[in-house]
């Protein structure tokens, strides 16, 4: 018995997303692309294959949490733009970055285009601690070798740590496997985007909550940064485009009606988060 399947016409249920993508601006895709595949290189180089793919995933999710909010509202933006950078630099990347092109129609907005990046890419980084931590090696402290990175603990990478291994013996340290390192690493992006400055994360959901009449204290929130420099050197990179960048804020295109409350119970566990996730001191060289 034969059938005619194209006289079959199956009714087919429309799904429909919970919001509109809205059309993307006019960009260059393979640059995107190109970058990824020398970022997936550059980390390889630096750490190997574990580390390459957990912080591209990590990055990957923290920049799509962005963009896919940008669609949401309808806000141009590009894909994702990898920063490839393989020589003295322990990251073997400068990050990823997406462009806004147009104005945030309001706060409300803005909040979740800032907030939704953080999130992602901390929901992803969680997991590749622990795992990370499980298979890393518990070693004597004499086994170090003196060219080893000393990593400073936040307190969240402390806890999860002690979840994954327990407590070690005394004179004993954990020599971390690659993986642990991404983890790290992306916990480290994440309190750094999540700093209440300029045009990073945290300053949109700062300017989000607090408006133009919480900008005038970002001085003092810079010159915070820059005593800390003058302690933890390693923040002198980003405490100078600081001071060139960030301190001021674009508004949005409705720049009165405020968040809602469910955004400022999230905008409390975003603080949290940066809280127990900044490591003041990153590295003890």
């Amino acid at each position: 018995m034969s059938e005619n399947y194209a006289d079959l016409q199956i009714p087919l249920k429309k799904r429909r997303l919970p919001f509109r993508l809205r059309p993307l601006p006019s960009d260059k895709p393979y640059i995107n692309a190109v970058l990824f595949v020398a970022t997936i290189a550059s980390t390889y180089v630096t750490w190997g294959i574990w580390y390459s793919l957990a912080v591209i995933t990590i990055l990957t999710a923290h920049e799509m949490g962005h963009y896919l909010m940008c669609r949401r509202y309808g806000i141009p933006a590009t894909l994702p733009f990898f920063i490839p950078f393989p020589l003295l630099n322990p990251f073997g990347t400068m990050g990823a970055m997406i462009q806004m092109r147009g104005r945030i129609p309001n706060k409300r907005a803005l909040f979740d285009v800032g907030a939704a990046g953080p999130l992602a890419g901390f929901i992803v980084t969680i997991p590749v601690i622990y795992w990370g931590t499980r298979i890393s090696d518990i070693v004597p402290n004499a086994q170090t070798n003196e060219g080893t990175i000393l990593l400073g603990e936040s307190l969240l990478f402390k806890g999860l740590s002690f979840l994954a291994v327990g407590a070690l013996p005394e004179n004993y340290d954990v020599m971390l496997h690659p993986l642990a390192y991404a983890g790290w690493v992306g916990l480290f992006v994440t309190a750094l985007n999540l700093l209440p400055i300029g045009q990073l994360d945290g300053g949109h959901i700062f300017y989000s909550l607090f408006g133009k009449k919480g900008f005038r204290f970002m001085p003092l929130l810079i010159v915070g940064l820059g005593l800390m420099t003058l302690i933890f050197y390693g923040w002198a990179l980003l405490f100078i485009l600081l001071m060139l960048l960030g301190r001021h804020h674009p508004p949005p295109i409705d720049d009165v009606t405020p968040v809602d409350r469910k955004r400022k119970i999230l905008a409390f566990i975003l603080l949290l988060i940066f809280v127990t996730s900044f490591t003041p001191k990153p590295f003890n060289f």
